[in-house]
């Protein structure tokens, strides 16, 4: 993996760089300084005490090998609906019936499973690093890291709110005010690792926070665009019923029977992300699935005006 210094970088050493900027684990780098071509600058093998200068190329041989990779995550032939991909990420639309990685009873059919297959047709190891995750049921674009260094940048920016995530809801009936912000805390109930609540005591709590729109009513639903700020576990789906407009379907949650698709109708519908070699954003937009495109239909609401 190559990586050009930026004034930004200039004067310091390689350790300092590749532990700080790539977030390269120790024993990764104890890897590298053992391999003759391990690190390179300006094609020429050096320590980690070398300084480095604006303009030069640092060469590191980070890629993933075989022995990297989980034998768990077993490559199945599934569809795969790439909306992006470059050199350190790969953009997905995750049907909402798909896991996202392989759980007790979910051994063979998860988007990881279809991903090891997709690379191992192309003769390259993959270790399956997801950037964003969605709760399960929810579709919509989940990013991957396609390496350990965009893997930790990605992870920085998530943090860092570097990232994007838009979604659109389906909510029972309609929010007041048609705009605003949803602030507070979240906990566990009780002893469960599942549910969540809003409480008003930070104690054993996170804030969370959401800013949403309306975008269209119908039949007593509305359909909104939200953004959370903050990523808590059922962040949304938690918010919503708080004002009293649970996600339609979301049984976990108070949605009444109507308007039921048999899951929470929640998608993920854009992930905006910043391309760390070029420095501009990419846009990735996931269209809105049939179930939910239906719901909308049926209450008079017509999707390809929801823009996000």
């Amino acid at each position: 993996m190559e990586f050009t210094i930026t004034a930004a970088d200039h004067g310091k050493n390689v350790l300092s760089y590749v532990r700080g900027e790539l977030g390269v684990s120790g024993r990764n780098l104890t890897k590298l300084k053992k391999l003759p071509h391990g690190i390179l600058l300006n094609g020429t093998h050096v320590t980690v005490r070398a300084l480095l200068h604006e303009g030069d190329i640092l060469r590191l041989a980070l890629e993933d090998e075989a022995e990297d990779m989980n034998e768990h995550v077993v490559p199945v032939k599934l569809p795969l609906d790439i909306l992006y991909e470059d050199e350190d990420v790969i953009a997905l639309n995750k049907p909402s019936a798909m896991p996202t990685h392989p759980t007790l009873n979910h051994y063979s059919d998860t988007l990881a499973n279809a991903l090891a297959y997709y690379f191992k047709e192309r003769g390259i190891p993959f270790v399956f690093r997801a950037v964003n995750r969605l709760d399960g049921d929810t579709g919509g674009v989940v990013l991957v890291a396609k390496n350990q260094v965009s893997a930790h940048r990605y992870s920085l920016a998530l943090q860092r709110g570097q990232i994007e995530k838009i979604y659109i809801a389906v909510l029972a009936g309609v929010p007041e005010p048609a705009e605003g912000e949803i602030k507070g805390y979240i906990r566990r109930v009780g002893e469960s690792i599942i549910l969540r609540e809003v409480t008003d005591s930070p104690e054993g709590a996170k804030f969370a926070h959401t800013v949403y729109r309306t975008a269209a009513v119908g039949n007593d639903i509305s359909a909104v665009i939200c953004t959370p700020i903050t990523g808590r576990t059922h962040q949304l789906r938690v918010h919503f019923s708080s004002i009293g407009h649970p996600i339609c379907g979301d049984d976990m949650y108070g949605c009444p029977e109507i308007y039921n698709i048999g899951r929470q109708a929640l998608h993920a519908a854009k992930l905006s992300f910043p391309n760390f070699k070029t420095g501009e954003r990419i846009d990735v937009i996931a269209p809105i699935p049939e179930d939910m495109r239906a719901l909308f239909l049926s209450c008079g609401i017509y999707p390809d005006q929801l823009f996000v």
